[in-house]
């Protein structure tokens, strides 16, 4: 029963090799705790919002936290699995942060897609370390397409599966790139 157990990962693994990836959407961004998906500059940000940008700002940690939700399409007749999933944001060509997704995903076949959410977590002040606290808010009102520029995510992924008792990574990174913006 083993064999046959270590066998279907091994399959589940060449499956996964011959998969594709993408950015679906972002959703749920905070900055400094504040929903700012519904803001449109930063004249809407109400009074007690602005206090804990304010207080944040004034603080060693400016937060940035949101979903960046990916897309696994698998062209093949198998389906294929990961069990864990390494990955390293860049927003606009910053490396913003990295970390991994503790958790087995199985992409159907014969063109299935599965939804891979990856919760983000980022400190603006020390990322962006040096810029303005203008700077840092706009840096976040962009992501949630406010701004007059583009935001450019990618993300470097290397999926991991199980093979009896061992993880076998991906032998490189994927790079997943896309554009959103407020149009």
């Amino acid at each position: 029963m083993t064999a046959c157990s270590v066998s279907h990962q091994v399959r589940e693994a060449a499956t996964l090799a011959k998969c594709d990836f993408q950015i679906s959407s972002v959703e749920n961004i905070n900055l400094a705790g504040i929903d700012v998906q519904h803001i449109a500059s930063v004249n809407d940000i109400d009074f007690l919002d602005l206090g804990k940008i304010m207080i944040s700002l004034a603080g060693s940690v400016f937060p940035l936290t949101f979903q960046l939700n990916l897309l696994g399409r698998n062209p093949n007749d198998k389906p294929a699995g990961l069990n864990k999933l390494d990955w390293i944001l860049f927003i606009d060509d910053i490396m913003m942060t990295s970390g991994s997704v503790e958790k087995a995903f199985i992409i159907p076949p014969d063109h299935g897609i599965t939804l891979i959410p990856v919760e983000i977590n980022v400190n603006l002040k020390q990322v962006l370390q040096g810029k303005s606290a203008d700077a840092l808010i706009n840096f976040g009102l962009n992501l949630a397409g406010k701004g007059n520029t583009p935001t450019r995510f990618k993300i470097k992924i290397r999926p991991s599966i199980m093979i009896g008792n061992n993880a076998l990574a991906y032998p490189g990174y994927i790079t997943v790139k896309t554009d959103y913006s407020s149009e």
